[in-house]
């Protein structure tokens, strides 16, 4: 598999609709065939404007439909075929966790919160659609992601209700919903490591929930699912680093959404300054690697978590991928 090759530096301006598995006739370990296949399965998994209310279904569309990085449901499906298993049994597991993820983002940007205007190129859900229908697909997302691990017919029964369980405490007040209330009161003199829980919390644990239902879907070991948890915690730390980095460095037209945010709030960036903020994330992308190696070799050829790794973070300037 290609990818963009990484560069040293600094970081510059750094409705159900059919099975998941009848969506892909061919087994692949192609990242930009899984996005395909990621996407296309999101739009059947919502309802359409079609059915009422067409307004909330339509600003539900909105954020989740626009063109995403889809990291969440790739990193679900990357950790099985790491595992040496089918894919595609976890698609419907890491849909519902694209579809946390934009509930978060809608929250985020609302007045209260961020204040944000742009999202994923097109106008925040709140300054298209008015803050209460905005409110309202959040939740919605919400539920519907979690409809959406009940009914998967592809994962165990006892595996879906671990699943939820996950799921609900990652987003709840010792997960997104504490890690964003700290993020909004930030501490003076709060401690690197304190900073790095709050990412951990707001970032690493939709991550970590990703893997997780790898592991429960396939019966990973123990030593296996340990290393997975190990390899998405890495992974959702320095994705964080690398999204502060890029709010100071880069500009909303590169990024596809507003910039500058992160002023006055405790973060690595703030605490470290760029340089060192680069080298823990380049330290936190060994680590991932690291992980990985661990690994029972179930995988044929290149490794699937490896491949991850230059899907997410290849080809951006200053970072070093092991």
């Amino acid at each position: 598999m290609t990818h963009g090759k990484s560069r040293d530096g600094e970081v510059l301006h750094a409705v159900e609709g059919g099975s998941a598995t009848a969506l892909a006739t061919e087994r692949t370990p192609d990242l930009s065939y899984l996005r395909s296949v990621v996407d296309r399965r999101l739009g059947l998994l919502l309802p359409t404007t079609a059915s009422n209310p067409a307004t909330l279904h339509a600003a539900m569309r909105h954020i989740l439909l626009a063109p995403g990085k889809r990291l969440r449901p790739l990193l679900a499906m990357s950790a099985a075929l790491r595992l040496g298993a089918d894919e595609h049994a976890v698609l419907d597991c890491g849909c519902a966790l694209e579809m946390i993820h934009a509930a978060s983002l809608i929250i985020d940007d609302l007045p209260c919160m961020d204040d944000a205007k742009l999202r994923r190129n097109q106008p925040a859900t709140h300054v298209q659609f008015g803050e209460d229908v905005a409110v309202l697909a959040a939740i919605s997302l919400l539920t519907r992601a979690y409809g959406v691990v009940a009914a998967s017919t592809a994962v165990p029964a006892p595996a879906r209700v671990e699943i939820l369980a996950i799921y609900t405490n990652a987003v709840g007040s010792l997960g997104l919903c504490g890690g964003q209330f700290d993020d909004l009161r930030p501490v003076p003199g709060r401690s690197l490591a304190a900073t790095e829980d709050v990412n951990r919390r707001k970032t690493g644990l939709l991550f970590t929930s990703a893997v997780e239902a790898a592991s429960l879907v396939h019966e990973a070991s123990a030593d296996d699912r340990e290393a997975l948890r190990d390899f998405a915690n890495h992974v959702g730390r320095a994705y964080q680093i690398l999204d502060d980095l890029l709010d100071v460095q880069s500009t909303a037209a590169a990024l596809g959404k507003d910039v500058g945010k992160d002023e006055g709030k405790a973060t690595v960036v703030a605490s470290l300054g760029a340089s060192r903020a680069v080298g823990l994330l380049d330290s936190h992308l060994r680590g991932a690697a690291d992980a990985s190696d661990r690994m029972s070799r179930r995988s044929e050829g290149a490794d699937p978590l490896r491949d991850f790794l230059r899907h997410a973070f290849g080809g951006l300037p200053g970072v070093t991928l092991p």
